[in-house]
C-alpha cells in the first residue's frame, strides 16, 4: 500500500497547484519548482509500484528516494540558481545526473526499453555529436553545461510538454478516474446497449459507441480494450462474429477514442501547446477525421453483419433508451459541466476537468446510498490516477530531454536538410511515408504521447519546410504514432482484445488492420488537402467530406466482402476506384470544377449503390 500513497500524492499535489494552494500560505512558487516537485515524485512512486526484480529492495528505493530528492534538490535551489547560471560546479551538476539517471530507469519500467534507449541514444549524442560526421556533426557543449541544460532549463525537462502533464493532463486523468470509480464505463456500456443492440450486429456497433465514449476519457488504448472489451467481446462472440473479428471490432473503436472530440487523449494537450493554439481549435480539426473513422468502421460492421446474417440482440433482453438515459444523466452532467467550463466559459483544459470531477464527485455523494464506502472512493480515485499519471510524467520528462538536446546540438537542422533532400528526389509523398513508417516503428512498445513527441520534434519541421501545413502535419504524425497499437507484428491494443476473445492474435491484428483503413489513409489526404481539418472554405469543406465518404462507402463495401461485388477482380477494380475517388480529395484542389464532380458522381453513385445492390446475406466467412 505504501507505493500505492506515493502514487495517490501525485494527483494531490497537482490538484493543489492547479487550486493555487502556495498563495494561501504565502508562498511564491515558480512553475519550474513545481514541476520538479512533481516529478520527483513520479519518480519515486514508479520505482515503488514497479520494483527491480533483480536488486534488494533496499537498494531500490534508496536510489529512488535519491532521484527524488535530487529533483527536489532543484526546486529548492531553482530561483538562486536562476541569478547565477554560469556557475557550473558539483553542486548542480551531481544531482543532474541522479536525477536524469531515475528518469531513465524509471521509464524503462514503466514505458518499455525502446523509449529510454532512444532519450538515451539521443543524450549520448548530446555529449559526443560535435565527433559526428558531415551534417549531422553537433556545436560542442561541456557535461556539465548540457546535464544543466536538461536539468533546469525551461528548454529541457522542466519545460513546456512536463508543465503540460503535470497540469492539463493530470486533470484529465482525475476526471477519468472520478468517472470511473462512480461507474462511468457501465453506464456508458447500458446507455451504447439500449441505444444500438438491437440492431443489425448490435453487439458489435454497442463496442463502437461504448469504446468511443469511454475511449476519448480514458485516453489509453489498452486500458478502454480492458474496461469495455470484457463486456463487449463475449456480447459480439455470441452474437455469432468470429472471435478475431469482435476482438479487432473492440480494438479499434477503443483507439479511436484519443482521437474523438470533445476530450482526447493526452496527446490531443500536447499538439495544442506545440502549435501555441487553443485546445478547442485542436478539437475542431480533429473533428472530421474522428467522424470519417468511425463512420467507415461502423458501415464495415454493419456490411459484414449484412453480409452473414448477423442479427441484434432481442429488444426485450435490452435495457430501455429511455431508463438507460435516466440512469445515464449523473455521467451526462459533468460532461456537459465540462464542455461549458472548457469552450463557453474558456478556462484552462486542466482546470476546467478538475471542476468537471468536483461536480461528478459531489452529484455522486447525493445520489449514491449513504455509507461509508462513499467517502473510501477519495483514496481510490488518487490512486488509480496516481498510476496513471506515472508513465505520463516520464513520457513528457523524456520529451524534455529529445527537445534539450535537439535545441542545444542543432540535431533538428540536420534531420530537417537530411529529409528535405529525400523529398528534393521523390517529392513529399515519400517523405510522408518514411515519416508515417518512423511513427509507426517507434510507437512498439512506447505511448501514443511518446511516439508523437519524438516524432513531431525530429521530423515535423522537415514536413512543414516541404508545404505541409503545420497542423496537417502534426496530425500526421499523431494519427500513424496511434496505429501502432494496431500494426502488427506488435499491435499491443490488437493483442490484448485478443487475449479477452481467445483468437489468434496475429489474425486479430491483421483484421484490425482492414478495420481501421481510413484511419492509414486519411493522413495522407488531410497532409495534402488541410480542409479535412476545417482548415479551409465551407465549399473546400463541404466537397472534401461528400468525396472522402463516397469513397469510404464503397472501400467499406468492398473491405467487407459484400455479394454483390463478386470475388477477386471485381471486388479488386471498387477499391482502386474507391482509392482513386479518396486520392483526388488530396491531389486536387476541392474548390475546381473537377473535384466538385467526383463528389456528386461519387454521392449519386452510393445512392445507386444502395438502392439495387442485392442486400441478400451470403454464407458467412
Amino acid at each position: 500500500m505504501r507505493a500505492a500513497h506515493v502514487a495517490a500524492s501525485l494527483p494531490v499535489v497537482g490538484i493543489l497547484w492547479m487550486l493555487d494552494a502556495p498563495r494561501w500560505i504565502g508562498q511564491v512558487w515558480l512553475t519550474e519548482q513545481y514541476l520538479a516537485v512533481i516529478l520527483g515524485l513520479g519518480v519515486l512512486a514508479g520505482i515503488a509500484t514497479r520494483p527491480h526484480l533483480r536488486l534488494p529492495q533496499w537498494l531500490d528505493l534508496v536510489f529512488g528516494l535519491a532521484a527524488m530528492l535530487s529533483w527536489w534538490w532543484l526546486a529548492v535551489h531553482y530561483a538562486t540558481w536562476l541569478l547565477d547560471p554560469i556557475d557550473r560546479g558539483p553542486h548542480k551538476w551531481v544531482p543532474a545526473v541522479i536525477a536524469i539517471a531515475g528518469v531513465l530507469e524509471v521509464t524503462r519500467r514503466y514505458c518499455g526499453l525502446v523509449l529510454a534507449l532512444l532519450a538515451s541514444a539521443l543524450m549520448l549524442y548530446g555529449f559526443i555529436g560535435y565527433l559526428a560526421p558531415g551534417i549531422f556533426e553537433a556545436a560542442y557543449v561541456s557535461p556539465p553545461r548540457y546535464l544543466l541544460y536538461l536539468y533546469n532549463d525551461t528548454n529541457g525537462i522542466p519545460g513546456l510538454v512536463l508543465n503540460v502533464g503535470a497540469t492539463q493532463i493530470l486533470g484529465f486523468i482525475v476526471f477519468g478516474a472520478v468517472l470511473n470509480a462512480v461507474g462511468g464505463s457501465e453506464l456508458l456500456t447500458r446507455l451504447a446497449m439500449s441505444a444500438m443492440g438491437h440492431r443489425q450486429g448490435g453487439p458489435a456497433k454497442v463496442a463502437i459507441l461504448a469504446s468511443s465514449l469511454f475511449g476519448t476519457l480514458s485516453g489509453s488504448t489498452v486500458a478502454n480494450v480492458m474496461s469495455t472489451g470484457v463486456v463487449t467481446i463475449p456480447m459480439m462472440k455470441r452474437s455469432g462474429f468470429p472471435a478475431r473479428y469482435a476482438a479487432a471490432i473492440e480494438a479499434v473503436a477503443s483507439n479511436g477514442g484519443q482521437i474523438a472530440p470533445p476530450v482526447m487523449g493526452a496527446t490531443a494537450f500536447i499538439i495544442a501547446e506545440f502549435l501555441q493554439i487553443s485546445y478547442a481549435e485542436v478539437v475542431l480539426a480533429a473533428l472530421l477525421p474522428a467522424i470519417f473513422y468511425y463512420l467507415l468502421l461502423y458501415r464495415q460492421v454493419d456490411r459484414y453483419a449484412a453480409a452473414n446474417g448477423l442479427s441484434g440482440e432481442p429488444k426485450e433482453n435490452l435495457p430501455r433508451v429511455g431508463d438507460a438515459l435516466m440512469r445515464s444523466w449523473p455521467l451526462l452532467f459533468p460532461l456537459g459541466a465540462l464542455i461549458y467550463f472548457l469552450f463557453f466559459l474558456g478556462y484552462a483544459p486542466g482546470k476546467s476537468a478538475l471542476y468537471a470531477s468536483a461536480a461528478a464527485f459531489v452529484l455522486h455523494l447525493v445520489m449514491a446510498p449513504r455509507d461509508a464506502e462513499r467517502l473510501a472512493l477519495i483514496p481510490r480515485i488518487a490512486m488509480r490516477a496516481g498510476e496513471t499519471l506515472i508513465p505520463i510524467l516520464l513520457v513528457c520528462a523524456i520529451a524534455g530531454i529529445i527537445i534539450g538536446t535537439i535545441n542545444i546540438t542543432g540535431l533538428g537542422f540536420a534531420l530537417t536538410l537530411a529529409l528535405g533532400q529525400i523529398a528534393e528526389y521523390g517529392g513529399v509523398l515519400p517523405l510522408l511515408a518514411v515519416t508515417a513508417l518512423i511513427a509507426i516503428v517507434l510507437g512498439v512498445g512506447m505511448p501514443t504521447s511518446g511516439v508523437y513527441v519524438v516524432v513531431a520534434v525530429l521530423l515535423a519541421p522537415a514536413l512543414v519546410a516541404q508545404g505541409v501545413p503545420m497542423i496537417s502535419a502534426h496530425f500526421f504524425i499523431f494519427y500513424f504514432g496511434l496505429l501502432s497499437m494496431l500494426t502488427p507484428p506488435v499491435a499491443i491494443a490488437s493483442y490484448a482484445a485478443a487475449s479477452i476473445a481467445d483468437s489468434d492474435m496475429w489474425q486479430t491484428g491483421t483484421t484490425g488492420m482492414k478495420l481501421a483503413a481510413v484511419a492509414y489513409l486519411l493522413p495522407f489526404v488531410f497532409a495534402f488537402n488541410s480542409a479535412l481539418l476545417f482548415d479551409g472554405t465551407w465549399l473546400e469543406i463541404g466537397i472534401s467530406c461528400l468525396t472522402i465518404y463516397a469513397a469510404g462507402h464503397f472501400l467499406a463495401e468492398v473491405l467487407a466482402r459484400r455479394a454483390a461485388f463478386g470475388g477477386g477482380l471485381a471486388r479488386w477494380a471498387v477499391g482502386l476506384a474507391a482509392l482513386a475517388l479518396g486520392g483526388l480529395t488530396a491531389v486536387v484542389p476541392p474548390d475546381t470544377p473537377l473535384a466538385m464532380a467526383a463528389a456528386m458522381l461519387g454521392v449519386t453513385a452510393v445512392l445507386v449503390s444502395n438502392r439495387m445492390l442485392p442486400s441478400a446475406p451470403r454464407p458467412a466467412i
